[in-house]
């Protein structure tokens, strides 16, 4: 007799699923989502993998180089090309990166929390991959100033 353990039997015991940010966040225990249709639908785990991890420590890593390659190519008379990066340099001055580390830093958290969700998975590694490609154009010109 085969088992079927992806369906539910009877109701929910749960009045309310458990919110993305909860006492759970720390010290739960579910690292997967158990049934295929909720991992479908995506959903919140209480642990996170070493895959992710590697991930968001890289981005947190490419975005601290990006303002400090930065930094240096303002100093060899380059420009920010990035618009909003700009003007909010001209607001702190070299004081910016503060202000980037801030929003990198709260953004990836939000993208752990919902980590599960297929589309900020693949936002995950995009963001990744686009970090990779600014850090080596800015490396090139370097190179080349």
């Amino acid at each position: 007799m085969e088992k079927n353990f992806n369906k539910r039997v009877g109701k929910d015991r749960r009045k309310q699923p458990t919110p993305g940010l909860s006492r759970y966040t720390f010290f739960g225990r579910r690292k997967i989502i158990r049934r295929k249709s909720d991992e479908q639908q995506g959903g919140y785990v209480d642990r996170y993998s070493s895959t992710l991890f590697f991930f968001l420590v890289a981005i947190i890593g490419l975005n601290i180089l990006d303002a400090f390659l930065t930094m240096l190519i303002l100093e060899l008379k380059g420009w920010e090309a990035n618009p909003v990066v700009r003007s909010v340099m001209d607001l702190y001055g070299t004081e910016f990166w503060i202000w980037k580390f801030f929003i990198v830093s709260v953004s990836i958290i939000l993208l752990c929390l919902h980590s599960k969700f297929r589309l900020v998975r693949e936002i995950i590694v995009a963001i990744s991959c686009l970090y990779i490609m600014v850090v080596a154009y800015q490396v090139f010109l370097l190179l080349h100033l």
